[in-house]
């Protein structure tokens, strides 16, 4: 059973032109850790999680988040005392980029923008904003869907070459190289740059 993955048993057993079931368990194994794999290396996941978060903000009018599909509430801590106590209306934030998308990509919410009665608190580096929502992605990518298949697809037949040879040529051994640039060029539009 595949849990947040980013393409099925059926998008890789059709990429590898398998049409028995002897190796599913492997195959959704590979699937998964392949999806875990997009996780890290694009430093944002691709499924829909409802959680409650809290942040720093950049300064008083920025604040960088974490993909966000919906906001249900946003609350500040004014003295960051941990206690969220003040409840921020609609009209208080603009949630950012504007329009859903971003370099041509549709993209969930990276940050929110003070616009109205409020200014977020700042007090040093404490976290002083809470936001409850639901984050992630509301939909996989279509490249990070080819991605997975071709990583999981990848991981499959490592079991093919063992200690990382995949064969032998008039120039000698032919290694497994450790990232497939096709792969790269899918997921590279999706890697978070995160400011220092």
């Amino acid at each position: 059973m595949i849990t947040n993955g980013y393409c099925s048993l059926a998008d890789v057993k059709s990429a590898l032109r398998i049409t028995d079931s002897v190796d599913d368990t492997i195959l959704e194994l590979a699937a998964e850790s392949a999806s875990r794999q997009i996780d890290g290396y694009c430093e944002r996941v691709f499924y829909e999680e409802t959680d409650t978060r809290i942040y720093t903000p950049q300064d008083s009018y920025v604040c960088v988040i974490d993909d966000l599909v919906s906001l249900t509430t946003l609350k500040t801590s004014d003295d960051a005392e941990g206690v969220f106590d003040t409840t921020w209306l609609t009209g208080d934030y603009q949630l950012e980029p504007l329009n859903g998308r971003a370099g041509g990509i549709n993209t969930p919410y990276t940050q929110i923008r003070a616009v109205g009665d409020f200014l977020f608190p700042t007090v040093g580096e404490e976290a002083t904003v809470q936001l409850t929502g639901s984050f992630g992605f509301s939909e996989v990518p279509t490249a990070v869907r080819q991605a997975c298949i071709l990583l999981a697809a990848r991981q499959y037949k490592r079991y093919d070459s063992p200690l990382g040879v995949a064969g032998f040529s008039d120039l000698g051994v032919i290694r497994v190289s450790n990232i497939d640039p096709d792969i790269a060029k899918l997921l590279e539009p999706f890697q978070r740059v995160r400011m220092a």
